[in-house]
């Protein structure tokens, strides 16, 4: 049956490769992106099946009226793919606050945007799926990444929440967190702070295989669409869907050292409590 997808930044890398999925499984697509010309790559395809939007996910008017086309057009929405979003290279004392700042306004605050603007009519349908692309960056972090994975922390727990508060109304939400994959993301798409040299040591390597990726990276976004379709229509849809040998070593290393971590500190942890513990029954 043919579903309609909703995907933000679909002018390249994830979001032109998801939409290019949805159109060979013959579904409806609504591509958006802050620049319409890119989109008409897609809109080409299938015409009669895609409606191209200009949307800043930033801009509240842009966004409702994209929604509400949506619906207009195709009856609603099935699939929502929060895509839209970009990255910073530096230290967190490299990262001026204004950028720090711009960037949660598209990753997070344009995310969460998006979701608020489709919810209403999504739980009227009683049937959908929000998927949120996050990062491996939303589950750990490195120096140098420190401010990009604070905007991916932010969405996974919205998203944890939100996945909870949706379901009774038939609705999925999905966290996809993507390791290195072959899409403009290192170039066009990841911002360059200035360097303080005393971080040279600890940040130069960082800076130096985000720069030396670009178009080397193991991941195939047209892989990635077909994985989350995959987990969309399971009838256990995952909360996070790791993507990528890197993701899945990184985070499962993470989650073995946190909780080896917790259990080193477990008696400290559980001596902090007053010793008569307060009977609320009386």
């Amino acid at each position: 049956m043919a579903q309609t997808w909703f995907i933000t930044g679909a002018s390249s890398g994830f979001g032109a490769a998801f939409a290019r999925f949805a159109l060979d499984q013959g579904h409806n697509v609504v591509v958006t992106a802050r620049r319409l010309d890119p989109l008409q790559e897609v809109s080409k395809i299938a015409p009669d099946r895609v409606l191209a939007r200009q949307m800043d996910v930033t801009d509240p008017a842009q966004t409702n009226d994209a929604i509400h086309a949506a619906e207009d057009r195709f009856g609603g929405i099935d699939v929502l793919i929060n895509n839209a979003g970009y990255g910073i290279v530096g230290a967190v004392e490299e990262t001026p606050e204004t950028e720090l700042r711009n960037m949660m306004e598209t990753n997070f605050f344009g995310a969460v945007a998006v979701t608020q603007a489709a919810l209403p009519m999504m739980r009227k349908r009683r049937k959908g799926a929000i998927v949120m692309m996050s990062s491996m960056g939303g589950q750990l972090s490195f120096g140098g990444f420190g401010p990009y994975s604070a905007t991916k922390f932010a969405l996974e727990g919205m998203t944890e929440a939100l996945a909870q508060e949706i379901a009774p109304f038939g609705l999925k939400a999905m966290i996809v967190e993507p390791g290195a994959f072959r899409t403009e993301f290192a170039d066009s798409a990841l911002r360059h702070m200035p360097k303080i040299d005393v971080y040279d040591d600890i940040v130069g390597g960082t800076r130096d295989f985000a720069s030396g990726m670009n178009g080397t990276q193991a991941g195939d976004p047209a892989e990635a669409a077909a994985a989350i379709a995959k987990a969309l229509e399971s009838d256990v849809t995952p909360l996070r869907l790791a993507l990528g040998d890197d993701a899945v070593d990184a985070i499962r290393d993470h989650s073995e050292a946190l909780l080896a971590e917790l259990k080193r500190w477990e008696n400290t942890a559980r001596a902090v409590n007053y010793p008569d513990p307060v009977d609320t029954a009386a």
